[in-house]
């Protein structure tokens, strides 16, 4: 009978990336995966440490694994690893415990395990670390859409965050890895690729840095090119990028490729240079503001989304206000607002005016508001257009079957159909909105 095992991810498209190759390994290996509710003989969390909220649900989902089943062999993996070494060692629930950069060694170490052995370590000293890691998946969770690590570390240590901390410095992929890989995945069907990491606007950054001979000042986008020369490919996308590598010249080359898809999500955290400051980012507002106008130049109607923190320490009305009329002058097609979440361990945590609670929400919501209102307004250039929408899944909405997808903007569309459309792109017109999320189209001719 084969054995079982189960994974969890939290947190980012990283971490969700690296659970899919681990997932791989141990099918591999010739174990049989399960769901993570049900009964297993491994049990697998990705954990993550973004907020302490993160570290609460990390513990939490791996003593509720060891509860599931007392006999099961617990591995805790990922960030919230890194940073709390010496506490989880001392966790009777947690059997294995696997850092960043050690990934690749799970499945060696859960077949090794020893009951009766103390816990099996693999934690580097991350900031130590030079090398990438290379993982490697075959198929995601996702039909249509896969995300692809291209590199893995931050160099910026912005005053509110933990993970150059627990991910280490900027440590870029193989260009020809992630082509077979991304290969491999077209060659299983998957039209478009999201190509993600914790910086990848640093991407390649390293090799420059220590004076190796590259064949481009610009990886990032050569990378991009030489993705788009891969048969089969139908759309690229891009994960967070920082406003710093919009430059007339990197736009210059990524717009020849075809399937570059114009929805750039440009992390913005706050719209006063106050803030920008204290938060040890590495732009202002109006240079932030200066890229939107970059791209706005070579791209028909772009999408940008951003996140924005609220609430950060020492954030007084007046700063809140300069945030929200530069959102309005942005005009975001959606903002994903975080409340500051106090991380222990970083700058941010031992500055001085710490907001209150209340103060945060109802600029959360202020924020959220706004950005609803904007993302309404951005939809409503497409009525009446024609889009191409690749298509992922099935809805029911009042007893009708929808099939929905993504245009290249990452707009949301659904037609009415009981056709099963998965994976294939479809040339529609836009027609009205299905709700406030969803916009409605049908077959155009």
């Amino acid at each position: 009978m084969k054995k079982t095992a189960a994974f969890l991810s939290l947190g980012c498209k990283v971490n969700s990336y690296e659970t899919e190759a681990m997932r791989g390994m141990f099918e591999v290996a010739g174990y049989e995966i399960v769901d993570f509710k049900d009964i297993a003989d491994v049990y697998v969390v990705n954990t993550c440490t973004v907020t302490n909220i993160a570290d609460r649900k990390s513990r939490q989902m791996l003593r509720q694994a060891k509860k599931r089943n007392p006999d099961a062999i617990i591995v805790a993996v990922g960030c919230y690893v890194q940073a709390a070494e010496e506490k989880l060692v001392e966790d009777s629930a947690i059997d294995i415990i696997v850092g960043n950069n050690r990934k690749s060694e799970i499945v060696n170490l859960v077949e090794g395990f020893n009951n009766n052995s103390p816990i099996e370590e693999a934690v580097a000293d991350i900031n130590l670390e030079r090398d990438y890691e290379e993982l490697m998946v075959n198929a995601t969770a996702e039909k249509t859409r896969a995300f692809i690590k291209i590199q893995d570390g931050c160099n910026r240590f912005c005053s509110y965050c933990i993970i150059p901390y627990v991910r280490g410095r900027v440590r870029s992929r193989n260009e020809e890895d992630i082509l077979t890989e991304i290969r491999g995945l077209v060659e299983r069907g998957y039209q478009e690729v999201v190509l993600t990491g914790i910086h990848i606007s640093s991407y390649g950054s390293d090799r420059l840095e220590e004076g190796e001979q590259v064949e481009t000042k610009l990886p990032l986008a050569t990378l991009i090119k030489k993705i788009g020369e891969i048969p089969g490919i139908e759309r690229i996308r891009l994960g967070s990028l920082e406003p710093r590598i919009i430059t007339e010249e990197f736009v210059q080359e990524i717009v020849q490729v075809r399937q570059f898809c114009p929805h750039f999500h440009l992390s913005l955290q706050s719209g006063s240079d106050t803030v920008l400051q204290r938060m040890n980012r590495k732009y202002s507002a109006q240079e932030y503001y200066e890229k939107v106008l970059l791209l706005k130049e070579h791209f028909i109607n772009p999408a940008f989304t951003t996140d924005i923190i609220v609430g950060f320490p020492g954030e007084t009305e007046e700063e809140f206000k300069e945030t929200l009329e530069f959102v309005k002058k942005i005009g975001f097609s959606h903002i994903h607002v975080f409340k500051y979440s106090k991380r222990e361990g970083t700058k941010a945590a031992k500055m001085a005016d710490q907001i209150p609670d209340d103060i945060k929400g109802s600029r959360s919501n202020e924020l959220i508001d706004l950005s609803e209102l904007m993302s309404r307004e951005y939809k409503s250039i497409f009525m009446g257009k024609i889009e191409q929408v690749l298509f992922e899944e099935e809805i029911t909405v009042e007893g009708r079957r929808y099939q929905v997808g993504h245009n290249e903007r990452y707009l949301k569309i659904a037609l009415q159909s009981e056709e099963d459309l998965t994976n294939q792109i479809k040339s529609v017109k836009i027609t009205g909105l299905l709700n406030n999320e969803i916009l409605l189209c049908e077959i155009s001719n």
